[in-house]
């Protein structure tokens, strides 16, 4: 008898240990915050409880993404004492936005997850600094589209931030679209002083060639509107070389390349000047590195390469002249992109920052 009774003592003692624990409830777990004006940090708070009969500590709580900040009740929340986390969001983006926070506990094994969503948006007067870049009186977000290091089969999105600054309604158009690009704009009609997007849409089957591809798409910025190099738009797009083929000699030999700079600076020109300075290319690998494709991105930048085949171990040089006269026609950033053998590297871009002497 006397077992017996041990043995429902230590059985009793097992299930009250078992259902003694912490439980967080949240009064909300999903928030909408409505429309966010840009830079202007909003704080969401989540209110909870510990529902449970054991003390609740929060461990950590983490965030989907850099833009947010997180804080919590760090004290021990004992049962039925009240807590919060709160988030930080810095509204740097402008659209529309959807984020998460997990929240670390001893009432789960797993986190408990938070979200919250909006949409952030720019008074009208401040579109010249969220949409810096004008076509009479539209504003984008950005002056090209570049689809940078795609894969053959790969439909990768451009999401372009369009402002109506004009005085009546405007629907946002991409004039002269080549076959491997398509554009969509969200809303399709923008009113006086709102804001909306343009999604193009790259499709990689339809691309004429390897390697890089330039071309160039006009903004309608008003019914019947022509093309011209006020609202033109340059559009670049790398398709990279497919590897799948490559032996196993090849891939346990394969070239290396190692390039001595990929960003530039030329600081206080003068008007008409010209100016150029060397980028050493090295063949730092196993096998011959292969320069397949070598484009320069605007008319303000000469480009000379003595060689395109460089053994292992084997040097050249690239010289990149900055041509001052014609940077005040540049749109976009001055680049140079090569696109090589190297499969670790098929792309390389070497960026120039090129800006004359002010009087």
């Amino acid at each position: 008898m006397k077992r017996i009774l041990f043995i429902f003592s230590i059985l009793f003692m097992f299930l009250t240990g078992v259902q003694a624990q912490p439980k967080i409830s949240f009064e909300k777990e999903s928030q909408d915050l409505g429309y966010v004006l840009w830079r202007s940090p909003v704080t969401v708070t989540y209110n909870f409880t510990n529902t449970g009969d054991k003390p609740l500590v929060i461990s950590n709580v983490t965030s989907s993404c850099g833009c947010i900040s997180v804080d919590w009740t760090k004290a021990p929340v004992p049962a039925g004492g009240k807590g919060k986390v709160s988030a930080v969001f810095d509204a740097e983006a402008i659209g529309h936005f959807y984020k998460e926070i997990g929240v670390y506990c001893n009432a789960s094994s797993m986190p408990v997850y938070l979200d919250f969503n909006g949409e952030v948006t720019a008074d009208a007067k401040n579109y010249s600094f969220t949409h810096p870049y004008a076509f009479g009186a539209i504003r984008l977000d950005k002056e090209e589209i570049e689809f940078d290091n795609v894969n053959k089969g790969d439909k990768p999105q451009f999401v372009i931030n369009v402002a109506n600054n004009s005085s009546k309604a405007y629907s946002p158009v991409l004039m002269h679209l080549p076959p491997y690009l398509t554009a969509t704009a969200n809303p399709e009609t923008l009113g006086k002083g709102k804001n909306g997007t343009i999604t193009v849409t790259l499709d990689t089957e339809k691309l004429p060639k390897l390697g890089i591809t330039r071309t160039s798409v006009y903004l309608s910025r008003f019914l019947g509107d022509k093309v011209g190099s006020e609202n033109e738009i340059p559009v670049s797009v790398i398709l990279l070389p497919d590897f799948s083929g490559m032996t196993e000699q090849q891939k346990n030999n394969p070239p290396e390349i190692s390039v001595s700079e990929k960003n530039l600076e030329f600081l206080n020109l003068h008007p008409g000047q010209r100016k150029y300075k060397n980028v050493v290319i090295t063949n730092t690998g196993k096998s011959d590195l292969q320069i397949q494709d070598l484009q320069v991105f605007n008319i303000a930048l000469a480009v000379s390469l003595k060689k395109t085949v460089l053994k292992p171990g084997e040097s050249t040089k690239m010289k990149i002249t900055v041509l001052s006269e014609n940077l005040s026609r540049v749109k976009g950033t001055p680049r140079v992109l090569m696109i090589t053998n190297d499969p670790k590297k098929p792309s390389v871009t070497i960026r120039v920052k090129a800006k004359i002497k002010q009087p």
